[in-house]
């Protein structure tokens, strides 16, 4: 029983730890979307301008807005890669908890009825 009570607590905050990181790289995820969003937008315009106007400082924009939105792209495919890890992990770890967590109160229920029982008996 108390080896199934040290399970129970050590999964509950392996769980919240694990939640506490998936916030963060949702977080993080949306932020770096929104950014690429942004970015791809404002190369279409850079670019339109560029056709338009083309002299040495619109295409210095250009690459620069270029450069920008590739590393953005890099690393959103880099959060997005680590969300998913911690989405996995964090699934498999709740079904440990769920686990754990049944069986201690399915344990403790048998317990108090058997206590019950000697009780009345005795």
């Amino acid at each position: 029983m108390e080896k199934l009570d040290v399970a129970v607590t050590a999964s509950n905050k392996a769980v919240a730890s694990r939640a506490r990181d998936a916030k963060k790289f949702a977080a993080a995820a949306k932020r770096l979307a929104k950014r690429k969003a942004a970015l791809s937008k404002r190369k279409g315009v850079a670019s339109r301008r560029a056709k338009r106007l083309p002299s040495g400082e619109t295409r210095k924009a250009l690459r620069a807005v270029v450069k920008d939105l590739t590393t953005t792209t890099k690393e959103l495919a880099k959060a997005r890669a680590v969300k998913t890890a911690n989405a996995t992990e964090l699934a498999s770890l709740k079904a440990v908890q769920r686990r754990a967590n049944g069986y201690a109160k399915a344990i403790s229920k048998v317990d108090r009825a058997l206590n019950k029982k000697t009780r009345s008996r005795a």
